[in-house]
């Protein structure tokens, strides 16, 4: 019998197909949404030499402004988020590395000149990219798209003998529900939940496919 992880992700989804690839079975477990701010961008698309996506939920919310012909390109952290777009109509292009530290590198490598970028991000956002940036020749434009949202009531946690978390807030939801099982997180930022609510994780990769998949291999647990 397969162990049981609980994620906030449908079975269709990259990040769960990676987990039924480890030997896991992955568990849809939704306790938290995504709304859209319906803020337009802050000025017309084409004044900016490209717009910055992080996550899928920021390429969702922008979707209605990224849709018309004609748009600049867009510089797309992961594979997650490029779908999230569903089909572009304008150029995509995506870092080595699907981080904002991936995404400063191609900044740097394929603008060296700087320019002018529009940064789609959630409500709550690490802010690396507007540290790193700032003073330099590379302006980031702050387009505030997206809010992520505690679902109200929060469901039970099923039998799974793991859970992981994909961001801080979903981490500080889990803790309280997490206890006797395995906690996993998904990029550095998510252990500040864990420990918001005086947990430590029990391992943390980056935010690549394959360092889930080594992560859960070797987390695997000998009985289920």
């Amino acid at each position: 019998m397969k162990p049981r992880l609980a994620l906030a992700r449908p079975a269709e989804h990259p990040i769960s197909q990676a987990v039924a690839a480890a030997g896991w079975e992955p568990v849809d477990f939704p306790l938290t949404r995504i709304a859209a701010s319906g803020a337009p961008p802050p000025q017309p698309l084409d004044r900016y030499s490209a717009v910055i996506l992080l996550s899928p939920g920021g390429a969702w919310a922008a979707r209605p402004w990224l849709e018309a012909p004609g748009q600049p390109l867009l510089l797309v952290q992961g594979p997650g988020t490029l779908e999230a777009l569903g089909t572009p109509t304008a150029r995509t292009r995506m870092p080595d590395l699907p981080s904002a530290e991936g995404i400063w590198a191609l900044l740097q490598r394929d603008f060296p000149e700087g320019g002018s970028f529009l940064l789609a991000r959630a409500e709550r956002s690490r802010g690396y990219l507007e540290d790193v940036s700032a003073g330099t020749p590379w302006k980031l434009w702050p387009w505030i798209t997206h809010r992520e949202e505690a679902v109200n009531p929060l469901p039970a946690l099923p039998r799974v003998e793991a859970v992981l978390a994909l961001s801080p807030m979903q981490a500080e939801l889990l803790a309280p529900l997490s206890e006797g099982v395995l906690r996993f997180c998904w990029g550095e930022r998510s252990v500040f939940g864990f420990r918001k609510a005086g947990l430590e994780p029990t391992a943390t990769c980056e935010p690549r496919l394959e360092a889930l998949g080594a992560l859960l291999r070797e987390h695997f647990p000998a009985e289920t």
